[in-house]
């Protein structure tokens, strides 16, 4: 084969693989910039750093999100000129991470806010990408919408309520949210989970949530009202266990007394 030929089969292979990443790439809507995008209006309000930010939507809440709390949230961010960059809208799926963990602008605008709320903020460079190569570049405007702050204690932490489910080992429990798998885990099997534990005053003392990052664990390495709780689950499925001190750390180590989890069953190995 000629140097020319070889050349002529690299490109074609090179141009079939942009097209198969092309087709596989999904086409996400593109969600219209507000009209304001360009600049701050006259009735935002602006901090101390230099966010700008204006309520489109009250929240029902009362509540404001710790940096140390994670959120649960629907966004869509526009460069000024009106370009959007990134948008879980149209992605048609909110995202969940810890207030910590996000551009220093977007934090603090999220701890203005509470649950319901719609928020836009005008994030100045100084508090978003500080022109960083290959980031949106310049002031960055997001439009926000606080779901939820799911590694906030549920109003029930105290104890079960009575729709809960109790087994005969004393432990307690209830779906939040259906999964769509048939398999329940054994106890020779990994999880992969997200979860929030607190105590009963409603201390948060340990989260995968908030830490933005599942956890995978043997099931007969944890506690033993986990593993009796993650016996029942199926993938996808999230639940609440209250599970007694018998079934816990036995008052050995903190966190000591009943412990409250949420959970979400992310996958089975």
């Amino acid at each position: 084969m000629s140097v020319r030929s070889a050349v002529r089969l690299i490109c074609l292979a090179a141009t079939l693989f942009a097209l198969a990443l092309s087709a596989q790439a999904p086409a996400y809507p593109t969600i219209p910039a507000p009209a304001d995008v360009a600049a701050p209006p006259a009735d935002a309000t602006e901090t101390p750093s230099g966010l700008a930010t204006k309520v489109i939507t009250p929240g029902t809440g009362k509540d404001h999100p710790g940096k140390e709390e994670a959120v649960t949230v629907n966004f869509t961010g526009w460069t000024a000129d009106g370009k959007m960059f990134d948008s879980t809208v149209a992605r048609g799926k909110p995202a969940t991470f810890p207030v910590n963990h996000v551009l220093p602008g977007l934090a603090e605008g999220l701890r203005l806010m509470v649950v319901g709320e719609t928020r836009r903020l005008w994030v100045p460079a100084s508090l978003a990408y500080k022109g960083q190569q290959g980031r949106p570049a310049g002031m960055l405007v997001f439009d926000v919408t606080l779901l939820d702050l799911p590694t906030r204690a549920p109003a029930d932490v105290k104890a079960a309520p009575p729709d809960a489910q109790r087994t005969a080992s004393g432990l307690a429990y209830k779906v939040l949210s259906p999964g769509a798998g048939t398999r329940h885990p054994k106890s020779v099997d990994q999880v992969t989970v997200h979860y929030t534990g607190w105590t009963t005053d409603g201390k948060m003392f340990d989260s995968s949530v908030a830490r933005g990052q599942p956890s995978t664990l043997p099931l007969d390495r944890v506690i033993p009202g986990w593993q009796e709780g993650m016996k029942l689950m199926v993938v996808g499925e999230k639940a609440r266990f209250w599970i007694p001190q018998n079934l816990a750390y036995q008052g050995r180590q903190p966190p000591f007394g009943m412990l409250v989890f949420d959970v979400e069953l992310i996958n089975i190995q």
